[in-house]
């Protein structure tokens, strides 16, 4: 089982704002915060996100660079799926993938791909 991934990011507020919308939806719980980062934690794994220093903020992630491609959580149904779909546009996340939206990863996978306001690649996959 994974313990916890730490993920540096460019702008800590605007990653709260989003990540405290999409984790709890996930079923994660804030567990860790302090001045410089925070932390959402589910079962026994959980999600690090620290503000990046001022000197390594001029060269931005880009997933298709060596190191993370994406992030891939489970989702509970093809119903959250979709109802996430929906918030996602509400909020003004762009889908990837429109044209095979939800079938983007083939014809027996139910998944729905967006970004995070660093463009990290995300996903929430329904199960079979």
């Amino acid at each position: 089982m994974l313990h916890h991934v730490e993920i540096n990011v460019s702008n800590l507020e605007k990653s709260r704002n989003f990540y405290e919308f999409l984790l709890p939806y996930l079923g994660y719980e804030l567990y860790q915060e302090w001045p410089k980062g925070f932390s959402y934690i589910k079962d026994q794994t959980y999600l690090v996100f620290v503000q990046t220093e001022m000197n390594h903020l001029e060269h931005s992630y880009h997933r298709g660079h060596t190191g993370l491609n994406h992030l891939a959580f489970h989702g509970e149904s093809r119903e959250q799926v979709d109802q996430l779909t929906l918030v996602l546009k509400e909020r003004q996340v762009s889908i990837l993938y429109k044209d095979r939206h939800p079938y983007a990863g083939g014809n027996q996978y139910y998944a729905v791909f967006f970004e995070d306001p660093d463009r990290v690649k995300l996903e929430v996959v329904a199960p079979i």
